[in-house]
C-alpha cells in the first residue's frame, strides 16, 4: 500500500497525512500502519470499487468526503 507508506513518511517529516483508501484495503492498511508504529492513524475509506464510477459519480464521492480529509488534516495527533 503505498499511499500507507507515503503517509508514514510524510508525517515522519512532519507533514500531516491522510490516505485515502477502498474498503477492499481496510485490513491491509491498518496491518501496514500498526507494523509502522502508527496503529491508530486515521485514514478516509471509500466504498470498492471506485474504477467502475463515472467522472460524475466519482465527484460526487470526493466532494462527500472533502471535509472529513480536511479535518484529519487538521487534527492535532501525539507521535
Amino acid at each position: 500500500m503505498c499511499s500507507v507508506h507515503d503517509t508514514v513518511e510524510l508525517e515522519a517529516r512532519g507533514i500531516p497525512a491522510v490516505p485515502v483508501i477502498t474498503a477492499a484495503f481496510r485490513n491491509a492498511a491498518e496491518f501496514q500502519f500498526r507494523n509502522r508504529g502508527m496503529a491508530a492513524h486515521p485514514y478516509v475509506e471509500l466504498p470498492h470499487p471506485v474504477s467502475n464510477l463515472t467522472a460524475a459519480e466519482m465527484r460526487a464521492l470526493t466532494l462527500r468526503h472533502v471535509d472529513e480529509v480536511a479535518r484529519l488534516l487538521t487534527a492535532a495527533r501525539g507521535g
